[in-house]
């Protein structure tokens, strides 16, 4: 297969698409998209974030200290699609999209009650890269919707219908094809694995 040499770029995909919230020293609350999150660490858990310094949310986050990461379902494309492109400087998202606000449990940030699951962190650094700032954050508490639990209290994650972000689109997230660790359990196993799974 031939390749192509390109120059060095933001080429890494598929990403998490997930909508920030946040709010500043006044209280106003905001919401951004962000394509650039991830998980970086697992004890204590922390996740990062990438924004831009003109952003409106950079300011908010960065005086206040603390953010709300809300996954980002398939009913939620539209709204995270708005709030990557529309400026809380000009408009009041959580009105607009008929979002609610709900409380935290530990951060003075709103949560977005219509997302599934919602992580509230608390910044412990902001790291200057260039076109972005980074802020690494520690997970102080995550709120799940019951709706993806099972009988037997395991997370169902498969049933957030969660999208992700690919080369400037957004994509739904179909069929698994495999689990941590499948590659090496024994057929049997895996067979047990798919028969508890259509019991849930």
């Amino acid at each position: 297969m031939a390749k192509q040499l390109w120059k060095p770029s933001t080429i890494l995909n598929p990403v998490p698409v997930v909508m920030v919230s946040c709010c500043g020293r006044e209280g106003k609350p905001n919401i951004i998209t962000v394509a650039w999150a991830g998980t970086i660490n697992s004890k204590p858990p922390m996740v990062s974030i990438s924004i831009r310094k003109e952003r409106y949310s950079y300011n908010l986050i960065k005086e206040k200290g603390q953010f709300v990461i809300n996954l980002t379902t398939r009913k939620l494309a539209f709204a995270a699609d708005f709030c990557g492109v529309k400026s809380g400087r000009d408009v009041d998202k959580f009105e607009v999209l008929k979002l609610t606000q709900e409380k935290a449990s530990v951060v003075d940030v709103p949560m977005i009650k219509e997302s599934p699951v919602n992580i509230e962190c608390t910044v412990k650094d902001i790291i200057e890269l260039g076109s972005h700032d980074i802020f690494i954050a520690q997970i102080e508490a995550v709120s799940v919707d019951e709706s993806l639990i099972d009988k037997k209290g395991r997370l169902c994650m498969e049933k957030a219908d969660l999208i992700c972000y690919s080369h400037g689109e957004y994509w739904s997230l179909e069929k698994t094809l495999g689990y941590f660790g499948y590659s090496i359990t024994k057929r049997k196993e895996v067979l047990k694995r798919r028969l508890n799974k259509k019991d849930r």
